[in-house]
């Protein structure tokens, strides 16, 4: 089942960058411990993606989580166990063998949570997982990343999709830079 949830899309606002918080460790450690304790028979780890994942970088306050899954169709049953945690299910949402979901913190109706389960063994796993920690080893590219996303966020504050698309060439030069460094770590 990769159906969306009702709405068509999720609401994401304006592109607001901040400074680097210890509120978005905290937030992923309550979500990991939420989703653990719901999904705990099928989330065999939870990894933090994104840029709140890496120190000292400005990014928007939502945190990005990896939940990766014994099989989709055990996650794709246990739906209800996600949306009664008040995540909302979109279903693949653009990338095949993804199921997203998102989380607004209640207190201010924005988004704190973007949650992306892969089932174990997926590529796209290790993509994210190296993006992140390359940008955790490399100080330097850490701060080129911010500089694209500062800018691009100035060039585009109130359009998520413009600001992602620029930032999408810079991460497609680097991925392959930081699978080959994941790779080379294990």
């Amino acid at each position: 089942m990769s159906d969306q949830g009702a709405a068509t899309r999720p609401t994401s606002g304006p592109v607001r960058l901040c400074d680097p918080s210890p509120e978005w460790i905290a937030t992923l450690e309550r979500e990991s411990d939420r989703l653990l304790s719901a999904l705990g028979d099928i989330v065999l780890e939870i990894h933090h993606i994104g840029s709140t994942a890496v120190p000292g970088i400005r990014a928007k306050p939502i945190v990005d989580v990896v939940p990766v899954v014994v099989g989709l169709t055990r996650l794709d049953a246990g739906r209800g166990r996600v949306e009664t945690l008040g995540y909302v299910w979109w279903g693949e949402y653009g990338i095949a063998r993804r199921r997203y979901c998102t989380l607004q913190d209640p207190a201010t109706g924005r988004r704190s949570i973007n949650a992306h389960f892969f089932e174990q063994g997926d590529p796209e796993i290790e993509r994210h997982v190296a993006f992140r920690d390359y940008l955790r080893a490399h100080p330097e590219a850490a701060r080129d990343y911010e500089a694209i996303k500062i800018r691009s966020a100035t060039q585009n504050p109130e359009n998520v999709t413009d600001y992602n698309d620029g930032k999408s060439a810079w991460i497609r030069a680097i991925e392959p830079l930081a699978i080959e460094f994941y790779r080379n770590r294990r």
